[in-house]
């Protein structure tokens, strides 16, 4: 995600590394870079333009902080200008009404079906929602099964009338279902359409106007680059969406879309889509985003995923276990599981700072921890629970099982070795201040 966006612009941000002060020629040498490195995100030429001369203009009338560098104080304005490019602020959702509704519009193939099943799953894990899944395109083939398979997949209900032609009369009787059998929020998952269709336009109006919803999201593939930016501003003059959803955004995307599209629709991006998995949904924040595109990563997003994760109990339990010397590989295993709940691994070792740099051409599988898994279901309960037991034979039948080498159980068995005193040293009086000295010292 932004990852040739985040090169280029840290590249024209070097440009004033070592120089004293902010002049008119080194700072236009610098933003003509950016105003390039933005282009080639796709980004619309106007905003590019606006975008850099309000930098220009900032950065010439500041005052550079004696802890401040020119370089970083210019990092900081584009930071500050990146942010209010896309948003601002986050834009929170409106959960009013009995029941919510939610209304979801946008191109064929940009992921309304698959992005509202994700909606439904983020609003009944962490909002304590009652959500109702309603089938309204009535043209696709196969549109009502691939719903139905999403609402099995996340455990919510769908409405649909696979008779019925009509989708206005579809989303009434789906919420007069809906307030019969308890259901506070209602997410219509309506056809796609493209904009010059007045027909179908004209059909996704009479559904707005019949069903009234709070919320109306306008859900867009960011991979569509500027078309997406046109075809939010063809859809906003006839629903006048509250917000735009951006899907694939774990794609070769180049992020035009996401810089563009609040200056020319003035409505703020809700949600972003980050992955395949029911739970790659993320509340748009602008600020992080800012933080991301420039390489400084996304702590913050970082540590709430691992506070959803985190089990206070079984935290508990693992602490008594290193204490005794008794954290074995079934331990290890509840570890990489809740790593895996907290979302794709390309995506949380883009949040660390400095590792997005790092590992950009570093092909980071989703199944990262397949092999590792392999070889400790390959070890009997003995070897799990008491792994200082399993020798020279041990792991060769190990390897065997798991379709690995001695060399990787060897591997996987140092690491954890590793880990285990890591996490004893943490525990012991000091042995904070003992790990960063280590880490410190390390290269």
């Amino acid at each position: 995600m932004f990852n040739n966006l985040s090169d280029k612009l840290d590249k024209a941000l070097h440009v004033l590394k070592g120089h004293g002060k902010i002049t008119e020629v080194n700072v236009a040498e610098t933003l003509k870079e950016v105003r390039r490195a933005l282009l080639d995100a796709d980004v619309n030429f106007k905003i590019a333009k606006d975008f850099t001369k309000r930098i220009k203009d900032k950065a010439m009338g500041a005052e550079v902080l004696t802890s401040l560098n020119p370089s970083q104080l210019l990092v900081k304005i584009v930071k500050d200008e990146l942010t209010d490019l896309m948003g601002g602020e986050t834009a929170g959702i409106n959960l009013s009404g009995t029941p919510t509704i939610i209304l979801m519009s946008g191109l064929q193939g940009s992921g309304k079906t698959t992005f509202s099943g994700k909606l439904a799953n983020y609003l009944k894990n962490k909002k304590s929602k009652t959500p109702l899944l309603v089938a309204c395109d009535v043209y696709r083939p196969a549109a009502i099964t691939q719903l139905e398979v999403v609402g099995e997949q996340i455990g919510v209900e769908v409405y649909s009338e696979p008779e019925n032609k009509n989708p206005v009369e579809i989303a009434l009787n789906a919420v007069k279902y809906a307030k019969a059998n308890g259901k506070n929020t209602v997410i219509l998952d309506t056809a796609g359409r493209l904009a010059i269709d007045e027909v179908m336009m004209t059909e996704i109006a009479k559904i707005h106007k019949a069903v009234q919803p709070q919320e109306t999201l306008f859900v867009v593939d960011a991979m569509t680059g500027q078309d997406a930016v046109n075809t939010a501003k063809a859809f906003n003059e006839i629903l006048n969406f509250e917000g735009v959803v951006l899907t694939k955004l774990d794609g070769d995307t180049r992020g035009g879309a996401a810089l563009s599209i609040k200056t020319i629709v003035n409505k703020p991006i809700k949600f972003i889509g980050t992955g395949e998995k029911m739970e790659a949904i993320d509340v748009f924040h602008p600020d992080r985003m800012a933080d991301r595109i420039l390489g400084m990563g996304d702590v913050i997003s970082l540590v709430e995923r691992a506070q959803e994760q985190y089990d206070e109990e079984e935290a508990r339990k693992i602490a008594k276990k290193i204490a005794k010397n008794q954290f074995g590989f079934d331990d290890f295993l509840k570890q990489i599981k809740q790593i895996k709940k907290m979302g794709n691994m390309k995506d949380l070792v883009g949040m660390i700072p400095g590792a997005g740099k790092m590992m950009k051409d570093v092909d980071i599988d989703d199944d990262a921890f397949k092999g590792i898994e392999a070889i400790i279901y390959s070890m009997t309960p003995k070897e799990r629970s008491e792994p200082t037991v399993i020798n020279a034979s041990r792991k060769k039948r190990i390897a065997k099982g798991s379709g690995s080498t001695v060399q990787e159980v060897n591997q996987l068995m140092k690491q954890f070795t590793q880990m285990s005193k890591m996490m004893k040293m943490m525990q012991s009086p000091g042995g904070k201040s003992r790990m960063m000295q280590l880490l410190g010292n390390m290269k």
